[in-house]
C-alpha cells in the first residue's frame, strides 16, 4: 500500500481550534479541482457573487474543510477567492428557544434539548441574508461555541465566491427547499455513521459536557441529524467520502 503524504492544517472552527489532516492526493485531485469548477462558475453567472454549498452530516469536518479550502483559493492565482461561511449562526438564540417548543415523533418538547435539529434554524433569515449576500457586500452571523449561542453581524463579507457549509443545505424537506435552490453549485460529505458517533461526543466533551451527557445528546439530537442528513439529503454535483482514517475522496461522475 502507497503511503499517503499528509498536510495538516489549524483553523478557528466556531471559538475552537480544530487539526484537520487532507493528504496531498485529496488537495490535488478534489480540492483544487472543486476550486476550479467554482472559478468556472463564476465566469459564467454575469457578474454576480457565486454561492457554493458543501454539505454533509454533523460531525464530517465541513467547517474547518470549508476554511481550507477557503485558504487554498488564496494561494493559486488562477483560482477566484472564495469566503468560507457556516450556517451555525442562522440557529434561533438560546432565549428564544428557551421560550418555544418542538414536535418530535409526536411530542411537544423544548426547543432547546433538540438544538441542532432542522426546526432550530431560522430560515426566513438565511433565506434572505443569502439572496442578500449574491448581491452585495454584508455582514453575516456566527455560533460561539465558548458561549454557546448566535453573534448576530459578527464578520463582514467580501468575496467573489461564498462557499456556505451546513448540515440542511441539500434536505429534502419543503421548509428547507428555498435554501436549496439558491446554490449555484453543491458539494456534500458523506461517510460511516460510527465515525461521526465518535467525533461528535468527542465534540461535545470538549464543550464541556461529561461523557455521560454527551452520550446522551447523541442519542437523542445528532445521531438523529446524522440519520436524517445522511438519508434525506438531495443529490449534489460533487459527492466526497470521509475515509476512516480522515482522508476525503472523491466519487466518480
Amino acid at each position: 500500500m502507497t503511503e499517503k503524504n499528509w498536510v495538516t492544517y489549524e483553523a478557528d472552527a466556531n471559538g475552537f481550534k480544530t487539526e484537520a489532516r487532507f493528504t496531498e492526493d485529496t488537495v490535488n485531485e478534489v480540492f483544487i479541482p472543486f476550486l476550479k469548477k467554482l472559478t468556472e462558475v463564476y465566469g459564467q453567472v454575469g457578474g454576480r457573487k457565486v454561492i457554493a454549498y458543501l454539505v454533509g452530516p454533523p460531525g464530517v469536518g465541513k467547517t474547518i474543510t470549508a476554511h481550507y479550502l477557503e485558504k487554498l483559493s488564496r494561494e493559486h492565482q488562477e483560482l477566484t477567492t472564495i469566503r468560507a461561511l457556516g450556517i451555525d449562526g442562522f440557529h434561533f438564540t438560546n432565549a428564544y428557544m428557551d421560550a418555544h417548543f418542538a414536535m418530535v415523533d409526536g411530542s411537544t418538547i423544548p426547543m432547546k434539548s433538540i438544538k441542532g435539529a432542522p426546526e432550530t434554524f431560522d430560515l426566513d433569515a438565511m433565506q434572505s441574508k443569502i439572496r442578500e449576500i449574491k448581491q452585495e457586500e454584508t455582514d453575516w452571523p456566527v455560533y460561539d461555541r465558548n458561549i454557546h449561542d448566535v453573534v448576530p453581524d459578527a464578520i463582514s463579507v467580501e468575496a467573489e465566491i461564498i462557499l456556505i457549509e451546513g448540515n440542511y443545505l441539500l434536505l429534502k424537506d419543503p421548509r428547507w427547499t428555498n435554501i436549496r435552490t439558491l446554490a449555484d453549485y453543491t458539494a456534500f460529505i458523506k461517510t460511516d455513521p460510527e465515525i461521526l458517533k465518535t467525533r461528535l461526543i468527542d465534540r461535545k466533551v470538549r464543550g464541556g459536557k461529561t461523557q455521560a451527557e454527551a452520550e446522551d445528546f447523541y442519542n437523542k439530537s445528532d445521531g438523529r441529524n446524522v440519520a436524517l442528513v445522511l438519508n434525506n439529503s438531495a443529490e449534489a454535483d460533487e459527492t466526497w467520502t470521509l475515509e476512516p482514517d480522515g482522508d476525503i475522496t472523491k466519487e466518480e461522475e
